[in-house]
């Protein structure tokens, strides 16, 4: 059984997500796991809209120091999904 819940685990907050959900793509960082299919699913239960699209990508770590170890941040999963220009996700505008 698929918890829908657990497939999107944050929306993207940036300048580029701000740019995007002009054009009606809204951006989520998701399980790693996931597939195309199964985050449009959960996009479609979770916020009642209905996706068109989904783009999928994977953000790797950048490098990083703490004192003299070198490390890399953790690497994540990016799904910009894209709906039609008459549906909005309330939770991103606010309302």
């Amino acid at each position: 059984m698929i918890v829908y819940e657990k497939i999107l685990i944050e929306p993207v907050l940036s300048e580029k997500a701000n740019a995007l959900r002009e054009e009606g793509k809204y951006v989520f960082k998701v399980d790693p796991s996931a597939t195309k299919i199964q985050i449009k699913e959960a996009v479609r239960r979770l916020f009642n809209v209905h996706p068109v699209s989904c783009t999928v990508m994977v953000v790797g770590g950048k490098p990083k120091r703490q004192r003299y170890k070198a490390g890399y941040t953790s690497s994540w999963k990016k799904a910009i999904v894209r709906l039609p220009k008459d549906e909005k996700i309330a939770l991103f505008e606010g309302v």
